[in-house]
């Protein structure tokens, strides 16, 4: 019976989940390479196409193009662009990770508190006057102690430990916001507090080469495990007594796809800022396109969350002279979006 529900599922859709695979990661080149023109340095496709080629070893090409293009090209876009992609692709990754381990559609990559967390570490690193990077470092490392105490806590609730893990979350962000207020209540409101509210909406306005090699590796080492595990997370959908008894251990399981998932968050906040939606958003989309596997459900998470991010900063720094943040143009989308998403559900 579930066999022939699965084939009438695939039935449905127009392309199979490697196709659809392939087909993001095609649009995410060709996102990457428009994201490169687009600014108000003009940067032809000519031109970057040879900007690039000249970096590689034993290819020498006429220069023909400005010094700034080359700059613009090196040093500003893509330490943005590559962070864009980056942090979309974690933040769908690990709503896609949350929403399947603790089987709940609304999960979101913030369910731990790891965004609360960040938020505050940025807060207190901005009134205490730490350069760009502290206010980095210091908003990864609050995330990964948010989080840490999310789990200390749910280890001594009574009842279930999914849901106390959840309630834990929820406790513990409140505490985090709460503190990020207070620190905004007393902030300089001349310089700091400014400074703050924009963090807080997220942003990758002066994403630098430094940024990009630190969030690199933690998101590399949280969803390369994941993408390993995919598997087993169709397992942990169907329950921890049905996981037993197909061999899997679903709480070592759930451990550690927890643990990835808080730290590909909590790399992405660190250097962008509080910007939702995509975890929640991206990874519903991709279910009505590639079905609920895991093996196909979770690489198409990263590449549509990482096209989408980039298409969303894209629009961010070329509608208007002044920026405006991504928080806000991810929720102007996400929200109206999910919103078709769950009323046209019977469709599906």
């Amino acid at each position: 019976m579930s066999d022939n529900i699965v084939v009438a599922d695939r039935e449905k859709r127009l392309l199979s989940g490697p196709a659809v695979i392939a087909l993001l990661f095609l649009l995410l080149v060709l996102g990457i390479l428009l994201s490169f023109t687009l600014g108000r340095y003009p940067v032809p496709l000519k031109e970057l196409i040879c900007i690039i080629l000249d970096r590689i070893p034993f290819v020498n090409i006429p220069v023909f193009w400005e010094n700034t293009q080359e700059i613009a090209v090196w040093n500003v876009r893509m330490p943005r662009i590559l962070i864009a992609v980056l942090v979309g692709a974690a933040l769908s990754a690990a709503g896609a990770c949350y929403q399947g381990v603790f089987q709940n559609p609304m999960a979101a990559p913030d369910i731990l508190g790891a965004s609360a967390g960040a938020g505050f570490g940025a807060a207190l690193a901005i009134l205490v006057d730490f350069h760009s990077n502290g206010i980095t470092v210091l908003a990864f490392a609050m995330s990964l102690v948010t989080v840490a105490m999310v789990f200390f806590i749910s280890q001594r609730t009574k009842g279930e430990r999914v849901m106390g893990l959840i309630l834990a979350g929820i406790m513990v962000s409140s505490l985090f916001q709460a503190g990020t207020n207070f620190i905004k209540l007393v902030a300089d409101p001349g310089n700091k507090l400014p400074a703050i509210t924009y963090w807080l909406m997220g942003s990758f306005v002066g994403a630098t080469n430094k940024e990009l090699g630190f969030v690199i590796w933690p998101i590399m080492l949280g969803i390369i495990p994941l993408l390993l595990l995919r598997w087993r997370l169709n397992i942990l959908t169907l329950g921890d007594d049905e996981a037993r008894a197909l061999g899997v251990d679903a709480s070592r399981t759930r451990l550690v796809a927890v643990v990835c998932a808080t730290l590909i968050t909590a790399a992405s906040v660190s250097v962008s800022g509080m910007i939702g939606w995509v975890g929640l958003v991206i990874p519903h989309m991709m279910r009505r396109l590639v079905g609920s596997d895991y093996r196909y459900l979770l690489p198409a998470s990263i590449l549509g969350g990482g096209l989408f991010l980039l298409m969303v900063d894209n629009v961010s720094r070329s509608i208007s002279s002044t920026e405006i943040p991504i928080g806000i143009l991810t929720a102007f989308i996400g929200a109206p979006f999910f919103l078709l998403l769950i009323t046209r559900r019977g469709d599906s």
